[in-house]
């Protein structure tokens, strides 16, 4: 299964005729809402690392609640906090890639 947690499809979101790709690559993934109960726990996660991007910290924790029924690859292009993140979240199964 291929998770894409809104919050970070947001940040990737430009122009709806530039992402032709991506809205095709997204129509076979799972969007994971962010709701207000995981912004919370998001943002209490990056009070627990000193980080400060909550969409990297839903994504990590979207990462570690999937990794403890599958394998998991989480590309990111800020490998360094994600790491930190899922480090706190006891995530040593996700394996972190940086696109």
């Amino acid at each position: 299964m291929v998770y894409a947690p809104v919050g970070a499809i947001g940040q990737v979101w430009r122009d709806d005729q530039r992402q032709v790709r991506l809205a095709r690559v997204l129509k076979s993934c799972s969007e994971v809402p962010l709701d207000g109960k995981s912004a919370r726990a998001a943002g209490v996660l990056c009070g627990q690392t000193g980080t400060t991007d909550v969409i990297d910290a839903s994504v990590a924790r979207v990462a570690a609640n999937a990794s403890a029924q599958e394998g998991v690859v989480l590309y990111t292009s800020d490998v360094e906090d994600v790491e930190l993140l899922l480090s706190t979240l006891n995530a040593a199964a996700v394996k972190v890639v940086k696109v």
